[in-house]
């Protein structure tokens, strides 16, 4: 960002009344260099626009005009005191003004991940030290080979091809095999890198920067933030390999929408080849100490608990490697696209892009023709082909249509994410939340609260630092350190919420995606009956201490004053609204569906843009609806069945 020195001095502030240290042995932001490593998060993203508001606030943040309209009167921010500083941050954080509140807990979340995910000056962060937790080992000595030898166009580059697919994770990778085997000749276009065994053992911050999309961020609303995969693979490198079969009343309700075949053999035959390709097992789900506390308040409740499936190899430690999964499997274990899909593509004679940024999609007389793409330096990539897959995600997917010329309405609707948030507890017991494997358990006691199937999941998940902060509200700095050094008791329970409702997916003037999307009413409650269910399960495993996401300096404290009723009324009276609550969209579907009508979807029943029968669809957003489930293996099957149909189209 094209920040002036004074611009950095005033962010280098904030960072520091956010995280200020203890004054000891914890540094502040600055002395550890996390309000650089904030610049360099911002900078990833493509939004220009944002950026340039970012800059905007900073250069009138230190003003007496923002001390008098923030209610400290006419004294720029560096003259105020820390505690008073805080103070102004957190009456900001509670504004009426939804865009107000948004731009603070954006800020103060930002600034909390850039504290804890940066290693400092010595590699190694205090805090890490404080809490016991594991430095960055570094790759294996004994790792293997990079198995794949993708390209990195260096110049002006024309190639031909039957198929040139667009993306190269759960939907793009999938296809690619089915139309290599097939005897086709296929190139895959990856706008990430590629990184393997040999790469792994990060630490978050490096995995976040290579290996997840810098942005869009958050929704235009701003009441959503938005995670996603951008290396070759795609999201399969970074899950957390759950892997569940899209529900049969799911399946109906997606035949019932055009695509028949969902209800059908079709469509059970590709969950099943790819649960078989990628290994998925209930054998290799160990129960974690976070997942022990989550069955523990299951079976105390009565509730349904049952074992996640995975798709990991037999050398998943499902221990202290598990807990830094989220930014590459370092032993190998984990079956991505690049060790399954992509690797089988590759033997069948694929060509494979990375570094290369599918701009366009060429269409004339109704048929889809090549992509022209722009590579490292900007030198531009074109390629023909008799048909394209677009395989980007369903935020990239629709962008990319839209910036093709399509103009059907549907393009970029019926975008669903999944709301999630979650619960954190404090127990007795040290759990470690950073060990062990990624997801072993699940409920799906809540999943259908409308008599349609739509509801609520409970699930756990790994608690590294910089990842907690993402469902942590900033209530002052002392108390976010004393949440953050509780971190090795601390136990957490997500909620994912099959979202009803809708957003949809635009375009900005430089053809970037714009996401739109805001909680509705309805899903909302079903949310909220989440959150409560979330808490019940962590109070009868034995938790002492209680907090939700909300911006809010409560908590629930077993035997105190305010029972757990009575916390979460009033959590649930802060509410859902942009700002008032840390939510997230790790699941990202639906903004050019399939369906039965050109009116309604997107896409065809065989996943083709309804004017550009060559132009097939094969990622998440194909899904009608929300699938209510971690989605990989669904988005694996729809690109296996639709590259089938594909594949004997061409013959």
């Amino acid at each position: 960002m094209n920040l002036s020195a004074e611009q950095r001095r005033i962010l280098g502030l904030i960072c520091d009344t956010v995280t200020p240290g203890d004054g000891g042995d914890l540094p502040s932001a600055t002395e550890l260099g996390a309000d650089e490593t904030l610049l360099t998060l911002l900078d990833r993203n493509p939004d220009e626009k944002g950026k340039q508001a970012v800059a905007a606030v900073l250069r009138v943040w230190n003003s007496r005009a923002f001390g008098l309209a923030t209610g400290f009167g006419p004294r720029r921010f560096d003259r105020l005191s820390r505690a008073d500083r805080e103070r102004l941050l957190l009456r900001l954080s509670g504004s009426p003004i939804p865009q107000v509140r948004t731009a603070i807990r954006g800020l103060t979340q930002a600034a909390m991940a850039a504290y804890y995910a940066t290693p400092g000056p010595t590699g190694v962060h205090p805090f890490w030290t404080a809490i016991g937790y594991p430095t960055p080992p570094g790759p294996r000595s004994d790792a293997p080979a990079s198995a794949l030898t993708p390209i990195r166009p260096s110049g002006p580059t024309e190639l031909d091809c039957d198929v040139v697919i667009v993306g190269s994770g759960a939907g793009g990778g999938t296809a690619a095999a089915v139309l290599a085997k097939a005897g086709l000749s296929v190139i895959v276009v990856e706008r990430g890198e590629y990184y393997d065994d040999a790469n792994f053992g990060w630490s978050e911050l490096d995995g976040l920067l290579h290996l997840y999309a810098p942005g869009p961020a958050i929704t235009a609303e701003g009441q959503l933030g938005l995670v996603a995969g951008s290396c070759l693979g795609g999201g399969t490198v970074v899950n957390w390999t759950t892997s569940l079969r899209t529900p049969d009343d799911v399946r109906a309700e997606w035949a019932a929408l055009g695509a028949r075949q969902f209800a059908t053999d079709e469509y059970t035959a590709a969950m099943d080849v790819v649960g078989e390709r990628i290994g998925v097992t209930v054998d290799r789900s160990p129960l974690s100490a976070r997942d022990a506390l989550l069955e523990r308040g299951l079976q105390q409740l009565g509730w349904h608990v049952d074992v996640l499936p995975r798709n990991v190899a037999p050398t998943c430690d499902a221990g202290v490697e598990c807990g830094r999964c989220g930014s590459g499997c370092r032993v190998g274990a984990k079956q991505s696209a690049t060790k399954t899909w992509l690797a089988d593509a590759a033997e069948h004679g694929a060509t494979l892009l990375v570094g290369t940024d599918v701009r366009t999609i060429d269409i004339a007389g109704g048929r889809a023709t090549g992509v022209h793409a722009v590579a490292a330096g900007g030198c531009p990539v074109h390629i023909r082909a008799r048909a394209v897959v677009a395989a980007a995600g369903a935020i990239q997917t629709p962008a990319l249509l839209r910036r093709s010329g399509l103009t059907d309405k549907p393009i970029g609707d019926y975008l669903r994410l999944h709301p999630a948030t979650a619960v954190q507890a404090v127990f007795d017991e040290e759990v470690l939340g950073w060990q062990g494997g990624l997801q072993a358990r699940y409920s799906a006691e809540h999943r259908d609260l409308d008599g349609a199937g739509y509801g609520v999941v409970y699930e756990t998940g790994p608690l590294t630092p910089a990842m907690t902060v993402g469902f942590t509200s900033w209530a002052g700095a002392a108390r976010h350190r004393q949440q953050m050094l509780d971190l090795p008791r601390t136990g957490v329970v997500g909620i994912i919420t099959r979202d009803r409702d809708h957003g949809s997916v635009g375009i900005d003037s430089a053809g970037n995606p714009v996401v739109r999307y805001r909680l509705s009413e309805r899903d909302a409650g079903h949310l909220r009956v989440g959150v409560d269910g979330a808490a019940r399960i962590l109070e009868a495993a034995g938790a002492q201490r209680i907090r939700t996401a909300h911006q809010s300096p409560a908590e629930y404290i077993r035997g105190g004053s305010t029972s757990l009723d009575g916390y979460l009324a009033a959590s649930h009276k802060i509410g859902y609204g942009p700002g008032r609550c840390s939510i997230a969209a790790l699941h990202i579907m639906g903004s050019a569906r399939m369906g039965g009508s050109r009116e309604m979807s997107a896409t065809n029943p065989d996943g083709a843009v309804w004017s550009v029968p060559n132009l097939v669809v094969a990622d998440g957003s194909c899904f009608p609806t929300a699938s209510g489930v971690n989605p990989m293996l669904s988005i694996e099957a729809i690109g296996y069945m639709n590259a089938t149909r594909l594949a004997g189209r061409l013959g």
